[in-house]
C-alpha cells in the first residue's frame, strides 16, 4: 500500500455508524484470504527476520537467548486503514459526512516463535503480551485528534487470520465506533437508572447464581453471558470497578494472564481447531471534550469477550439482529468448567 493513500470514513446517517473506505478498491478477484504462506522460515513475523517490517513501535527485549532478541513487538501494520499523519479534514458530501481515517493501525506480535501461542508459553509471555497491550493503549490516549483505541485479535482462518504466527491487532480511530458506543449508552442508562454499574451488578449476580462462571479468580470472573450472541461466548470482566485497561495494576495483569489463558485453552480443549475473535472493550481516550462521557468513570467497566467461530451467521441473524442459541450460556459454562 502506497504512503499516498487517504482513505475516508464516511458516517451511515440511518445508523449512525461510520465505515472505513479504502482509496484503492479491490477488484472481484481479489476478494479471497491467501493460503497460509507464512509458515516456517517464510514467515517474516518470527525473530531473526525484523529488517523486513516497518521498524518497531514497541518491543519488550529479551536477552541471553539466541532465539530471539524480544518477547514481543509492536509495528506498523502492512496495510494500514488508519494513519497517524495528517488532519481529521471533516467535511460534508452532498447530505453525507465523511473525514480523513487518521489514527494508527499496528500489529503485535505476541511471541518470537512462530508455532507456540503465548498462552502455552507460560504465564510469564501472556503476561508481556498484556502489558504490550496496555502501554499501547496509554500511549496513544495522549492523542487528541483520537476518540478510541481497540485491542483484537483474529485466531484461525474462519476467524480472519492472514498469518499463522500468533499476533494480535491495535486500531485507534478518531471516532468511537458504534458496538461501543452502544455499550457506552446502554451503561449510562442503566446507572442514571439505578445508580449502580451495570457491570458490576452483573458480576455480582454471576457470582450469586454461579452457573454460566467457567472461572473465577482474585481479581477476575469468566462467564459465558446471560443473552450471548454465539455458542461458548465468554466474558472476562476484572472484579474492581474501572473503566479504562489502561489502568490496570500490575497484580491484575498477572491474573488476567492466567484466566485468559486458562480460558482459551479450554475453548481449544473443546473445539479442535477452533477459530476465535476476541477483543478488549475499554473507555474511550479520556481528554476532555464537550461531548465526553462526563459519569464514564461510574457507569463504565472495561473487558475482554472472546467469541468462538462456531457457526456462520445466516441472513436472519444479519438482517434482524437476533441470534439464535443452539447451546445455552449455562450449559456452556458447564461444558468449559469440566475440561481441565
Amino acid at each position: 500500500m502506497n504512503t499516498t493513500d487517504i482513505h475516508e470514513l464516511r458516517k451511515d446517517p440511518l445508523l449512525g455508524r461510520w465505515v472505513a473506505v479504502l482509496d484503492r478498491p479491490k477488484a472481484p478477484g481479489d476478494y479471497s484470504f491467501p493460503a497460509d504462506t507464512d509458515h516456517g522460515d517464510s514467515c517474516m513475523l518470527c525473530a531473526g527476520r525484523e529488517k523486513e517490517t516497518l521498524g518497531d513501535i514497541l518491543s519488550i527485549p529479551r536477552s541471553g537467548d539466541s532465539a530471539g532478541k524480544w518477547w514481543t513487538r509492536v509495528i506498523p501494520h502492512f496495510a494500514p486503514v488508519f494513519r497517524v499523519e495528517g488532519d481529521l479534514g471533516r467535511r460534508g458530501d452532498g447530505m453525507y459526512d465523511k473525514m480523513n481515517s487518521v489514527g494508527a493501525s499496528e500489529i503485535i506480535i505476541e511471541s518470537p516463535d512462530h508455532a507456540v501461542r503465548p498462552e502455552d508459553m507460560g504465564l510469564d509471555q501472556m503476561m508481556r503480551v498484556i502489558k504490550t497491550y496496555k502501554d499501547r493503549m496509554a500511549d496513544l490516549e495522549r492523542d487528541a485528534r483520537l476518540r478510541y483505541t481497540f485491542i483484537y485479535k483474529n485466531s484461525g482462518s474462519e476467524a480472519g487470520a492472514v498469518y499463522s504466527h500468533p499476533v494480535s491487532y491495535l486500531a485507534s480511530t478518531p471516532i468511537i465506533p458504534k458496538r461501543v458506543k452502544e455499550e457506552l449508552d446502554g451503561a449510562k442508562q442503566y446507572f442514571a437508572y439505578k445508580e449502580r454499574c451495570i457491570f458490576c451488578d452483573m458480576i455480582r449476580e454471576e457470582i450469586r447464581t454461579g452457573s454460566r462462571i467457567v472461572l473465577e479468580t482474585r481479581h477476575f470472573i469468566a462467564f459465558c453471558p446471560y443473552a450471548s450472541k454465539f455458542p461458548f461466548e465468554t466474558w472476562i470482566i476484572p472484579k474492581r470497578h474501572h473503566c479504562a485497561f489502561q489502568d490496570i495494576t500490575a497484580e491484575e495483569i498477572e491474573d488476567m494472564s492466567f484466566i485468559l489463558s486458562t480460558s482459551l485453552q479450554k475453548l481449544r480443549q473443546c473445539f479442535d481447531g477452533l477459530s476465535f475473535n476476541y477483543f478488549i472493550h475499554s473507555a474511550p481516550n479520556r481528554i476532555p471534550r464537550k461531548d465526553h462521557w462526563h459519569t464514564l468513570g461510574e457507569d463504565f467497566h472495561w473487558h475482554l469477550e472472546i467469541m468462538p467461530r462456531l457457526l456462520r451467521t445466516s441472513g436472519f441473524e444479519w438482517g434482524s439482529g437476533c441470534y439464535v442459541l443452539p447451546t445455552s450460556p449455562e450449559y456452556a459454562a458447564q461444558y468449559l468448567r469440566e475440561v481441565k
